[in-house]
């Protein structure tokens, strides 16, 4: 007779197990209350504890989950099915030290049908796998900052984007789920009598790439510089600097970045951040500890990455997380360094020819291809490419158009003209579209010397500032400033009179 009652009593027998079996084992168990960060408890109890391979800490808090709702009919005879219902129960995080995967958690909700969430750690492996084969490194946090044998650990890190990763990440599932968690709800008796089986899914995946300099101060002048030519380009909607943070910026902490956008953080361990968002994928940069540089793809609901989501595609995930990585990386420097090859300023206003169809040259003193080239260019770090509805957005967030005064017509036609110039590639039979590397370096070029060359100079050269020069200067300001004064004195040995500077 399965009814809710049972499936109440099955929670509650749960949580009985669980407590009496710490109890016996000297187990913590920690009741969390909303907002607290688990990984941070758990990382202080490893920092005070020795422990050895098994379930060292178990942490409960409540979180929504499905659970079975017993569906039956009027007289209670019939069971009807069993339907899904969402809603808040108590969770069990089980922190389990493992021998080949280090610290792992499996967080199981307490009610039936018991579902569970795996978080690994690839680090931590490569680091137990690299002990083992005497590999010497330094470690900090997640991130290995130098080792003895950098092609002996890289193997290493290779192995879990190979088809037997999937393999390996069952085994150590298996070894655990069904006999350090499950076993508190339904017995081993139970579960081979009922056939309880879980089928693995990959729901969210980092891939990172750690770039390792030789000096620290090499290191943040490269980032820093990169970052403050970059967010000008890549129309950051919301830059915010966060200086003494005392923890990262979370759900329950200070406000997160906006969904699409770029965030700059600062946070109190010296930690610089630049993420790019796309929806649910996300690209980041970072400087990790004093000499590394690292660049990471992440996956919030490995759904958007369209090559599937069972375990056995694990090594597909990963590639796909390599690719945005190093497009990303790409995309940076081709965004951060422009370069202009010679006659291209001659040949941008000629018309173009796309296959058969004539289009129109590009003029880049018009304000709205202007606003086409800088949507571009702020789309290339997509993933994914772009479609024409994405420019057409991303030119109304810019700029602040209606749909009336720029639709996606325009928008299609404009990047017709820049395929006929080469600077948007469309593979054949798709509807997105990408910006090659060196389209991303002329169109940044492009637009860096129309907007923060031509355009400050004319505006400035019928300026006198001999009484007006700040007493400090930043690098940029004194070359402005230069080619300010060598300016008017280029106009007035040419016999050019400029016109009264704008306001």
């Amino acid at each position: 007779m399965l009814d809710n009652a049972h499936l109440m009593r099955l929670a509650g027998r749960f949580a009985r197990r669980v407590r009496a079996w710490a109890a016996d084992n000297a187990v913590p168990v920690i009741d969390c209350t909303a907002g607290e960060r688990k990984h941070l408890v758990a990382e202080e109890y490893l920092r005070t504890h020795s422990v050895g391979p098994g379930v060292f800490l178990i942490l409960v808090a409540r979180a929504p989950a499905m659970v079975w709702d017993v569906r039956r009919s009027a007289d209670g005879t019939v069971l009807g099915g069993l339907a899904r219902k969402r809603t808040y129960v108590n969770h069990y995080s089980f922190h389990i030290m493992d021998r080949a995967w280090g610290h792992l958690v499996i967080k199981m909700a307490g009610h039936a049908p018991f579902g569970a969430q795996v978080i690994l750690n690839g680090h931590e492996y490569v680091a137990i796998a690299a002990q083992g084969e005497g590999i010497g490194f330094v470690k900090e946090g997640n991130c290995f900052t130098e080792t003895t044998d950098p092609a002996g650990l890289a193997q290493i890190a290779d192995t879990l984007s190979q088809d037997a990763a999937a393999g390996r990440l069952g085994q150590v599932i298996d070894r655990w789920i069904y006999t350090a968690c499950l076993i508190f709800g339904l017995d081993l008796a139970d579960q081979q009598r009922t056939c309880f089986r879980y089928a693995y899914s990959n729901y969210q995946a980092e891939y990172s790439r750690n770039l390792l300099f030789a000096y620290g101060g090499h290191m943040d002048r490269v980032f820093n510089a990169m970052l403050d030519r970059t967010r000008s380009r890549l129309d950051i909607p919301a830059v915010r600097t966060l200086f003494g943070a005392r923890r990262r910026p979370g759900k329950y902490g200070m406000r997160p970045s906006p969904r699409v956008g770029v965030v700059l953080e600062t946070p109190a361990w010296d930690l610089t951040v630049f993420k790019v968002h796309f929806g649910l994928l996300t690209l980041k940069g970072y400087t990790k500890g004093a000499r590394v540089l690292r660049f990471e793809a992440i996956t919030h609901n490995t759904r958007q990455l369209g090559c599937g989501r069972a375990l056995d595609r694990f090594p597909q995930i990963v590639a796909r997380l390599a690719g945005m990585c190093q497009r990303f990386c790409t995309a940076l420097d081709c965004v951060d360094i422009g370069f202009l090859p010679g006659g291209t300023l001659d040949q941008l206003p000629l018309p173009g020819q796309l296959g058969a169809s004539r289009v129109g040259g590009i003029d880049v003193n018009k304000p709205r291809i202007r606003a086409a080239l800088a949507a571009v260019l702020a789309l290339a770090p997509s993933p994914d490419g772009f479609t024409v509805a994405d420019m057409t957005a991303k030119v109304h967030a810019m700029t602040g158009q209606a749909h009336a005064t720029y639709n996606t017509r325009q928008a299609a036609y404009d990047l017709r003209k820049l395929r006929a110039k080469q600077l948007v590639a469309k593979p054949a039979r798709s509807r997105r579209y990408y910006l090659p590397g060196p389209a991303a370096r002329a169109i940044s070029a492009l637009l860096t010397l129309r907007d923060h060359v031509i355009a400050p100079i004319l505006a400035g050269v019928k300026i006198r500032r001999h009484d007006h020069v700040p007493a400090r200067l930043t690098p940029i300001d004194q070359d402005y400033e230069h080619l300010r004064t060598d300016m008017a004195t280029l106009f007035r040995h040419l016999g050019i009179q400029p016109g009264p500077a704008a306001a």
